[in-house]
């Protein structure tokens, strides 16, 4: 089980985490968190219709991270055939996120916060680390705040293909990238292996 979730009887997953593990993992969801932004206007409404019909942004974000998370609906940059194309994908675009961005944001921030709590939850199993257990439902949320995760460290680490990732293995150790290189593919094996353990 160390380094991989594991399916156990009854549905969900299980993976052991180290201390350091731990504590990389929190502190990447933190720092999400702390991308994604809170909700409308800035806090949670005591009105759920009013957070229901809130329109969003009509612009896409300006940093490159949050563009991965919350890519343009209808194409980007180099997808466009003509003036006139581009101007009507452009206004799709806007009304699309406007009414979905929002949504988008919250399935995001209840993503990583299920990823927080689920960890400080964890009760230690001896030599500082613990066996995690997710039910299905936490399995689900682990996996789209990992898919996130592995979005935004990617995307600082430039990479755009295959070809980028292959890059990644041969990074001398002196090169300060290799850090946010070594979390990216270690993030990478916890979510093949959790995706694996929802297809059991």
């Amino acid at each position: 089980m160390p380094g991989q979730f594991e399916a156990i009887p009854g549905g969900g997953a299980a993976v052991a985490l180290d201390e350091v593990e731990i504590s990389i993992i929190r502190s990447l969801a933190v720092q999400l968190l702390e991308l994604i932004g809170p909700g409308p206007g800035g806090e949670v409404s005591d009105d759920p219709l009013a957070e229901l019909f809130a329109e969003g942004p009509s612009e896409p974000p300006a940093d490159p991270v949050m563009q991965r998370l919350l890519p343009d609906a209808y194409g980007g940059p180099g997808s466009e055939d003509g003036a006139s194309d581009a101007d009507e994908l452009r206004a799709y675009s806007s009304e699309f996120r406007r009414f979905t961005e929002n949504d988008l944001r919250a399935k995001k921030r209840d993503d990583a916060l299920a990823v927080i709590r689920s960890l400080d939850s964890m009760t230690a199993s001896g030599e500082g680390g613990a066996v995690l257990k997710l039910s299905v439902e936490e399995s689900r949320h682990w996996l789209g705040a990992l898919n996130d995760l592995r979005l935004a460290i990617g995307t600082r680490l430039e990479v755009s293909d295959e070809e980028d990732a292959d890059l990644l293995y041969r990074l001398p150790d002196s090169d300060p990238r290799k850090p946010m290189v070594m979390a990216y593919l270690w993030l990478g094996g916890l979510q093949e292996t959790l995706v694996g353990t929802l297809l059991d």
